[in-house]
């Protein structure tokens, strides 16, 4: 077998850059790493179904639409512990300022309380303005869904 040499590199240089096209390669695409814009968006539309399915006493989609809400506060923390527009850490802000009223709408879906339900989601609204005013993000102003945005989802689920 001929070996064909590339008079231009020196001996054992192709093998050399074949070697770092390969690992070049091997390495991939960076991982997608979602905004902290686009992680809150969603944390938005879980807020809003949250609302809809307590609302509808659908507890079994209340506290699914809950547990993706807390999933969506996890993604924040773990992507964007800290952000460029506050001096407060995400990761620190986010869990003081939810986790009490996380806590008690647990408790009022297991409970399927649905005054109980009403007040903690109120107070959970009241946290994320808190947050957003702690994060010098008060120009984004929640509050509780005055309709559904999902016209193809009956919130109350099936009949049994």
């Amino acid at each position: 077998m001929t070996t064909i040499r590339n008079p231009l590199l020196p001996r054992g240089a192709a093998a050399l850059a074949l070697l770092a096209v390969l690992a070049a390669c091997s390495r991939g695409p960076e991982p997608y790493v979602p905004g902290l814009g686009e992680i809150m968006t969603f944390t938005q539309l879980r807020h809003q179904k949250l609302w809809l399915a307590g609302d509808a006493a659908n507890w079994p989609l209340a506290n699914y639409e809950l547990d993706e809400l807390e999933e969506g506060f996890q993604d924040a923390i773990a992507f964007h512990p800290t952000d460029k527009s506050t001096s407060v850490p995400i990761a620190q802000a986010l869990p003081a300022q939810t986790g009490e009223s996380i806590a008690s709408l647990r408790a009022a879906i297991g409970n399927q309380d649905k005054a109980a339900f009403v007040q903690a989601f109120d107070g959970l609204t009241a946290a994320c303005n808190n947050c957003h005013v702690l994060t010098n993000h008060a120009f984004n102003v929640v509050v509780r869904p005055a309709a559904s945005s999902f016209p193809n989802q009956d919130f109350r689920g099936q009949s049994k």
